[in-house]
């Protein structure tokens, strides 16, 4: 009995050793590592993950609702919806992916685009299509005309161009956003519906710059935050600087006109319209924005203040010249802080633009010099993480930071020292990626990660398409650079 157990167990050995050899010689390196891919191709592929699982999180119904909330570690999604601004981040994202992939087939990797470009791009179209909920129409009285307007408001209205954009219901700046996306998307996919678009609300935004004049006959300048406010901000003005320069170079070379409204320096109460070449329109309206923010907000230690208050009158009204109902003039004596990343972010973009189609030295200078002091005041070395930059990332500054971000990629054709400050971003994503994802989501510090109580991890929807962005924007940049 006991020589056959000996027999068997001999066998079985024997067995068990011809079938490791047999799996061994089918897989002679059943250890080995996964295949390594580039840092551009492992920042597109991340892009990708953080805004399909940002989708499914906070989209809900044929409709696109968006929660603004989600938890990944309880599954929650808030109530609250989202705001227009707060849904546009996803658009970006989807954009900043849809060139990303662009990018890579542009450099030889041509399966990466095969395999995802449709879907970024049908999604996309999803976003705007359902964007209409925050569309609605009110009747203005500018500067210089009154006029019916459909534009987005910042609440989410209960059906598709029925949302509240009266009075304080529509901001500038959040059209600004969407101008710029839109733009962003007829670049990428050459639909001539998103370029119509954005002119619209190109024009919707530039009847609010106050063209009334002064005593020595100049504009007054600036755009409110919206028409139902008086102050002017950094966020109403500095973002349409590089839509603008995107404009002229769409027309440029072409005979298409447009009309120009303004006031009678002489007198500076006539309106006066003017057909003007249209790439001539928008080139020359960049540098009026874009001088009229550097001369009023700017501040010595380099970077831009957030707005301009003491603002007579001090609620916006009306005034009657020759019979009609013009909205007045703003005089705005207080230069208003803080410094918000983003506001020193879009000047830097507008800074390149300017200069890569003006070739002025001015645009240059300050692209360097915005570079360098935007970095030293915003970015805190080794603040939470030994080695790492720390940026502010209260309340909304984790978005705030990703436009700053854009801005050093924009100037880096011009300006190689930016690729420092590039890196910071890159450095910060991947440690949160590494050491902190959870469920596909990062967490809103990514140098110190989650809470220990599951509840306090809700993520902003706007943070989620935010990092996806930064991703997607450094995937192009490493192909680029």
């Amino acid at each position: 009995m006991i020589q056959n157990r000996m027999m068997i167990t001999i066998m079985s050995f024997v067995m068990l050793l011809f079938v490791a050899c047999s799996e061994s010689s089918s897989d002679p390196e059943p250890n080995s590592p996964p295949e390594e891919v580039s840092l551009a191709e492992q920042n597109i592929l991340r892009a990708m993950e953080l805004t399909d699982n940002a989708v499914s999180a906070h989209f809900t119904g044929t409709g696109m609702a968006m929660a603004r909330y989600y938890n990944p570690f309880t599954g929650v999604r808030s109530d609250e919806t989202g705001s227009v601004w707060m849904y546009t981040a996803a658009i970006e994202a989807v954009n900043a992916v849809l060139h990303g992939l662009q990018a890579h087939k542009e450099h030889g990797n041509a399966a990466l685009y095969d395999e995802h470009f449709e879907k970024y791009a049908e999604l996309l179209g999803q976003l705007y299509e359902n964007a209409d909920y925050y569309l609605g129409t009110f009747e203005l009285v500018s500067y210089t005309q009154t006029k019916e307007w459909s534009v987005y408001g910042v609440n989410r209205g209960n059906a598709k161009g029925t949302a509240n954009v009266a009075g304080i219901e529509n901001v500038y700046d959040d059209q600004m956003w969407l101008v710029r996306e839109l733009l962003e998307s007829y670049k990428i996919t050459g639909e001539a519906a998103y370029l119509e678009k954005a002119e619209y609300l190109t024009a919707y935004v530039l009847d609010g710059w106050d063209s009334t004049r002064n005593p020595d006959g100049t504009e007054r300048g600036g755009i409110t935050w919206g028409p139902g406010y008086v102050t002017k901000h950094a966020c109403s003005n500095g973002p349409m600087v590089s839509p603008l320069v995107w404009l002229h170079e769409i027309y440029e070379g072409k005979s298409d006109e447009i009309t120009y409204r303004y006031i009678d320096a002489d007198d500076k109460q006539t309106r006066k319209t003017m057909q003007v070449n249209k790439s001539d329109y928008y080139a020359d309206f960049a540098q009026k924005v874009y001088n009229w923010q550097k001369d009023r907000l700017l501040r010595s230690d380099g970077v831009y203040d957030d707005m301009r208050g003491g603002c007579s009158p001090g609620n916006p009204q009306t005034e009657t010249v020759n019979g009609t109902e013009y909205r007045k003039g703003i005089t705005c004596q207080d230069r208003v802080g803080p410094a918000i990343s983003y506001n020193s972010g879009t000047m830097l973009s507008g800074a390149a633009d300017l200069y890569r189609t003006t070739n002025d030295e001015v645009y240059l200078q300050d692209v360097k010099g915005l570079s360098d002091d935007s970095f030293q005041y915003f970015a805190k070395p080794d603040q939470s993480h030994e080695g790492y930059y720390s940026y502010d990332i209260s309340g909304f500054n984790n978005w705030f930071n990703g436009v700053l971000m854009r801005g050093y990629v924009d100037v880096h054709p011009f300006y190689g020292a930016a690729s420092e400050y590039i890196g910071t971003f890159q450095q910060n994503l991947d440690y949160g990626y590494d050491n902190f994802l959870h469920e596909g989501f990062l967490p809103t510090n990514l140098l110190v990660g989650w809470s220990l109580t599951d509840n306090n991890n809700r993520t902003e929807g706007m943070f989620n398409f935010a990092f996806a962005a930064e991703y997607a924007v450094l995937s192009r940049y490493e192909l680029t650079k």
